[in-house]
């Protein structure tokens, strides 16, 4: 009884701003009238004060689940933050990613370290016993270039061209490549403590390291980086990004301050996951490049001039966007 006659003297309150609520969740603010705009936060605050009273003297659950669903639906409708997609993705990219990045500057020097110091002992190793490459490389990913390739092989794998019917699959199948499974699986290990992300890294960079020395042996050091750099910069880039990103959450996981651990690993997996986000569209890019670019430029020239194009773009994005405001 005490339900029936508090409903009844607040259901005309709560019935119309629920009609409101319905009009922007359609339309947005935009298709409130000044009358209907002016009454939506009184009776937003009347239905919090209904709500209220009913907590107070224990009415039925059934009314006070009500109440609540159409408080949190007005409180959306009312002071909830409204942006177009496209909107939201580009303050992404040009606040909330580059912003992110910078602030995991640690991260970012210890993975891009990691990686370099494993490309230097691929190199290093490979260069002074050739028979050490398949230690490094997986035969299947190596795809017949070794050792034992001639240098007409090796020079021949730089210029491969694909027919234009090729061009979608050769982008479709960059996503599952070497590079982009090792940035994911990267990020994912964080949460093991983040050592088996280093681990990934150092392992990626022995890889680089091996075709480096490989191509080198034959002379074809400029060829080679040429073929490399234009989408490499990008992809190796994003890389490293995933990296800092797992050891972000490896960090938090073994360090939670005064935090609980889990609360810690939500914190920066939150920030973590938004840089993963912008690495993800790194890959994107560099997917472009490798199944577009690369299989119809082959001036070396050119190749190195789009390399260093794309490496003073994305300094210039990373280190200087999303300075102007708070990201």
């Amino acid at each position: 009884m005490k339900s029936v006659v508090f409903r009844r003297g607040r259901e005309a309150t709560w019935t119309e701003l629920e009609t409101l609520v319905a009009r922007v969740e359609q339309g947005g603010l935009a298709s409130l009238g000044p009358e209907a705009l002016s009454r939506l936060p009184l009776l937003y605050r009347a239905t919090l004060s209904s709500l209220s009273v009913a907590r107070t003297v224990s009415l039925d659950r059934g009314l006070i689940e009500y109440l609540e669903s159409l408080a949190c639906r007005a409180y959306l409708a009312t002071y909830g933050a409204r942006r177009h997609p496209l909107e939201a993705v580009r303050r992404f990219l040009t606040r909330v990613f580059p912003a992110r990045l910078r602030g995991a500057r640690g991260e970012l020097l210890l993975a891009c370290a990691l990686l370099l110091l494993g490309a230097a002992t691929g190199f290093v190793r490979t260069a002074r016993d050739p028979s050490l490459f398949y230690a490094f490389v997986d035969e299947s990913y190596a795809q017949g270039r070794g050792p034992s390739s001639t240098t007409e092989e090796l020079r021949e794998a730089l210029y491969a061209r694909r027919s234009p019917a090729d061009l979608l699959s050769a982008f479709a199948m960059f996503l599952f490549t070497h590079n982009a499974r090792i940035g994911m699986l990267a990020f994912a290990l964080g949460f093991a403590g983040g050592i088996p992300t280093l681990l990934l890294l150092f392992s990626n960079g022995l890889l680089l390291g091996a075709f480096a020395a490989l191509y080198q042996g034959r002379g074809l050091e400029l060829e080679f980086w040429a073929w490399l750099l234009p989408h490499g910069i990008t992809e190796l880039s994003a890389v490293v990004v995933c990296g800092a990103a797992g050891v972000m959450l490896g960090r938090a996981w073994l360090f939670p301050g005064r935090q609980r651990r889990l609360e810690s690993l939500a914190l920066r997996g939150r920030e973590a996951g938004a840089i993963v986000m912008g690495a993800v569209l790194m890959f994107l890019v560099a997917g472009l490049i490798e199944g577009v670019f690369r299989q119809y430029v082959h001036d070396v020239t050119a190749r190195l001039v789009v390399a260093l194009v794309s490496l003073a773009g994305w300094s210039a994005y990373l280190l200087g966007a999303g300075r102007d405001g708070a990201a």
